[in-house]
């Protein structure tokens, strides 16, 4: 049963905690405190804010390079009427015992929303402890979702982003190296003994491929994303403040496509703008500076003519597997360069 909960973040916890050091305090607080967020996916749809994240929870699994300790078992969607507003919960939209190939680990989601239906994309690792992609449908933006039988066909790894272009097309982007597997994939095929990349390697890329019409299938062959240097050069993993490591998100602005990521170990979102859904993106700088706790993720939005952020940081928790989700005004220069943020001040 869903259970429907407005959670405001006392001002004292917003104004008093300083876990960020040297005296600095967040730009804002946790939009929810009653549960733990994290990876957040916001969208407008029909004139109001829907997020969907991470659900952390406290669990048994001892943490490990590959992420055990973020065992995440549903997802609780959360709606706002606008960034100022107080945050609903709507409670469990989807649990990880009403999809039958998933073994364990529901991480970071994104939806859509194409004729009617709602969909919920979502990575998780099956029975063989290899992460892919499944995918559930409602007619509600905040669920109950059901999950399709199977994954989708050819998916693997994490963090999907699903970008509707111009022309009505859906394209879904994914990848996450170290846990998320993306460095045991080469040409699409699966090598369970590959190791991580090295310094002087090239930087293993993102994901893309076109949904078809019914928005639970690839249409195309499963393609690298390419992320390039101000002189054309794909990154190495020398570059680790620059090149991908996860967290795709897809916007576009003024005509162009915006392509952002986080930087993983380095902590960074940053961005890099393109002229197709396909890139190849040239690299353009820092879009929001580290956070508390080691991951971060974002998603981009507009609503009624201004641009947001999402993100999460562990102000509450000061521990990296218990988040929760905030966000901050975005602005862009003259030139369609964003404005850094620092979410500390």
């Amino acid at each position: 049963m869903n259970i429907f909960k407005t959670t405001v973040v006392p001002l004292l916890l917003f104004g008093v905690l300083d876990i960020f050091g040297q005296s600095k305090k967040p730009i804002s607080p946790p939009l929810v405190s009653h549960i733990f967020t994290a990876d957040p996916s916001a969208h407008v749809f029909n004139g109001k804010i829907y997020i969907y994240p991470s659900h952390d929870i406290e669990s048994p699994t001892a943490q490990n390079d590959d992420g055990g300790l973020f065992d995440m078992k549903d997802y609780h969607i959360l709606s706002m009427d606008s960034p100022q507003s107080q945050t609903k919960d709507n409670g469990v939209a989807l649990a990880i015992n009403d999809v039958p190939w998933v073994g364990r680990q529901l991480w970071a989601p994104d939806a859509a929303f194409k004729n009617g239906t709602y969909y919920l994309y979502f990575p998780a690792k099956d029975k063989e402890d290899i992460f892919r992609i499944g995918v559930a449908t409602s007619k509600n933006p905040v669920g109950p979702f059901k999950a399709e039988k199977e994954p989708i066909k050819g998916s693997y790894s994490i963090d999907p982003c699903v970008f509707k272009d111009k022309d009505g097309s859906f394209y879904i982007y994914f990848g996450g190296i170290w846990g998320g597997q993306l460095h045991r994939w080469n040409k699409n095929t699966y090598q369970a003994n590959a190791k991580y990349p090295k310094k002087g390697e090239q930087a293993r890329l993102p994901r893309i491929a076109k949904l078809s019409a019914d928005m639970k299938s690839f249409s195309e062959e499963v393609k690298e994303v390419k992320i390039l240097d101000e002189n054309g050069n794909l990154f190495l993993e020398d570059n680790n403040d620059k090149r991908f490591f996860e967290a795709a998100w897809v916007h576009t602005y003024k005509g162009k496509y915006y392509f952002s990521y986080s930087t993983g170990d380095t902590h960074n979102i940053c961005y890099a703008i393109g002229d197709s859904p396909y890139g190849p993106f040239t690299y353009k700088g820092i879009v929001l500076k580290p956070v508390s706790g080691w991951t971060n993720h974002h998603s981009i939005v507009e609503f009624k003519g201004k641009w947001y952020i999402y993100y999460h940081d562990t102000l509450i928790s000061n521990k990296t597997h218990l988040r929760n989700i905030k966000v901050a005004e975005l602005n862009y220069n003259p030139d369609g360069s964003i404005q850094t943020i620092d979410v500390k001040e």
